[in-house]
């Protein structure tokens, strides 16, 4: 391998950088809908339920995302499932990203005015039509701009996956500094690359929250 940076070496971590965009992917949907049931048995009528997701977030939100990795690889291994550095990873984002998006969702849902379901529960509307009908619309404009800052949480983390041997940037810029041994150059390269993917997100979660909040705005004299 050639002993200074090129055009290869780029594009080894641009095609990292992809991967961590796929991984992220993986982690934010399915989380996000791992995250919807979590949030819903936040505020289920069952004080069993509650209590058995309560439990579930905070063993999640208490254990490191790194342990999250080793877990997911090596247990699935010892339990007799071969899975590749993919499934291991997507399956401890999915895991990880769940707890923290599910308790995002839960505050979004119950910070719904409780008159909100008062009166779809007058116009007798089912439980799940007072749900879904009149209160997650409404839970959706508050939830969009925190939803989107936790997805550059997720895309940052994927730096994480490469303890169990998934080439994401991460590890794609471990493989060239240890070739090259240019460890300045190439974490820079890494860094200017995390921030092209990150701070698009951050200036669209910015703008979401600016927009929703002059969405809710009364004006004066109504």
């Amino acid at each position: 391998m050639n002993n200074e940076f090129n055009a290869n070496h780029l594009m080894y971590l641009l095609h990292g950088a992809a991967w961590t965009l796929g991984l992220s992917a993986v982690g934010f949907v399915g989380g996000s809908l791992l995250g919807f049931v979590v949030a819903l048995g936040r505020i289920a009528p069952s004080r069993w339920l509650r209590g058995s997701v309560m439990v579930y977030v905070q063993l999640v939100q208490g254990t490191p995302l790194l342990i999250l990795m080793f877990l997911a690889y090596f247990g699935l291994s010892i339990a007799g499932l071969d899975v590749s550095p993919l499934v291991a990873a997507g399956l401890a984002m999915t895991v990880y990203a769940s707890a923290y998006l599910g308790e995002i969702w839960r505050g979004s849902l119950q910070s719904v005015p409780r008159t909100q379901w008062e009166a779809a529960e007058c116009l007798s509307f089912s439980a799940s039509q007072r749900l879904f009908l009149i209160i997650v619309p409404q839970a959706l404009r508050i939830a969009t701009p925190p939803t989107v800052g936790f997805l550059v949480q997720i895309v940052k983390n994927t730096s994480l996956a490469s303890v169990v041997g998934f080439i994401e940037l991460a590890r794609a810029g471990q493989v060239i500094n240890n070739a090259l041994f240019e460890p300045f150059l190439v974490f820079s390269i890494m860094a200017v690359l995390y921030f092209a993917l990150c701070y698009p997100l951050s200036l669209w979660a910015h703008a979401l929250e600016t927009r929703l909040q002059v969405g809710r705005r009364v004006p004066l004299g109504t």
